[in-house]
């Protein structure tokens, strides 16, 4: 490592210097330009936004050009209730214990004995798990949150829904099998309506978090589209089969039910011994920015993924 790698890395005035960076191409840099670097350093070439032949490549497309209100409702996590409600049925959500746009309201009095997750709405990523709010850093987590209401997702993913959220928390019950485990997590892929593939997270926060790839014979498909996890490790396939859910055939006649409106989402749901909960609608699965490998997957995918302009 060289002596500006060491001082932009390691320094103040590394950190400083990155910040400004960052900034000025979240803020400043037009976003096709913005994305289509994005996308090269993650795959090597640039996308071909023209002509777009990869499933990945067609994810960034989706991102430029197919943007509704129906999208942004879908991605707030609090109005995509009322969606679901009306759509489904209210019984496949998870119980709603609070809603705030104030971290002060985030007290142990304010919530239940009974384990829950603490999440915002407007932003990707994981929430706050409480099995035991006397041992939570009530504090520490409100720091957290408050951070999280101040950040909009949009500026570093370019994603259009998340732009015009507003920005809430929210307080759900814990969803826990009879044994105490976190559930699987089953996201149905669904292209132009129809479920194409389902990518099922097994261990999600831990060092054993694996992802397996089955089509809707539940039979394994012959590629991986992993996420990075901490000490570059990945979420891989494992090696050991999962069993067929028994509600399979319920998810994925639900998940084309709400997938009728969009040309490519992700449709997530919690099997908890047996009872289906919806999870959430996802428009670009990673950004665009994992590889699927072998690579001759991601154009194979991609040829089946219909382009259209936005409904």
């Amino acid at each position: 490592m060289n002596i500006f790698n060491i001082i932009y890395r390691k320094t103040q005035l590394g950190k400083t210097l990155q910040f400004i960076y960052h900034w000025i191409n979240q803020n400043l840099v037009p976003t096709k330009i913005y994305l289509k670097r994005r996308f090269k350093k993650k795959h090597g070439f640039y996308p071909n936004l023209i002509d777009p032949q990869t499933l990945n490549e067609k994810i960034i497309w989706l991102k430029l050009y197919d943007k509704t209100e129906l999208h942004t409702i879908c991605a707030d996590k609090y109005r995509v209730r009322e969606f679901i409600k009306n759509e489904i049925g209210e019984k496949y959500l998870v119980p709603l214990i609070l809603k705030t746009e104030q971290v002060q309201d985030l007290t142990p009095k304010n919530l239940p004995d009974a384990p829950f997750i603490i999440k915002t709405n407007h932003d990707s990523g994981g929430g706050i798990i409480v099995k035991d709010k006397n041992s939570l850093d009530w504090e520490e987590s409100r720091i957290t949150l408050e951070k999280r209401l101040k950040h909009n997702h949009y500026k570093k993913s370019k994603e259009w829904q998340y732009k015009n959220i507003k920005p809430l928390i929210i307080v759900e019950k814990l969803l826990q099998t009879e044994s105490g485990d976190i559930p699987f997590d089953y996201k149905l892929h669904c292209f132009n309506g129809k479920v194409r593939m389902i990518q099922v997270d097994m261990g999600r926060g831990t060092d054993n978090h694996y992802r397996n790839w089955y089509n809707i014979d539940w039979e394994r498909e012959p590629y991986k589209w992993s996420s990075p996890k901490d000490f570059g490790k990945a979420t891989d396939p494992s090696e050991e089969d999962i069993e067929k859910p028994p509600t399979l055939n319920e998810m994925i006649l639900l998940s084309e039910h709400l997938a009728k409106s969009f040309i490519y989402v992700r449709v997530d749901w919690y099997d908890v011994d047996g009872k289906l909960y919806f999870g959430e609608l996802t428009f670009h699965h990673d950004g665009g920015n994992q590889k699927i490998l072998p690579e001759i997957w991601d154009k194979k995918l991609g040829s089946e993924l219909i382009l259209k302009p936005s409904l």
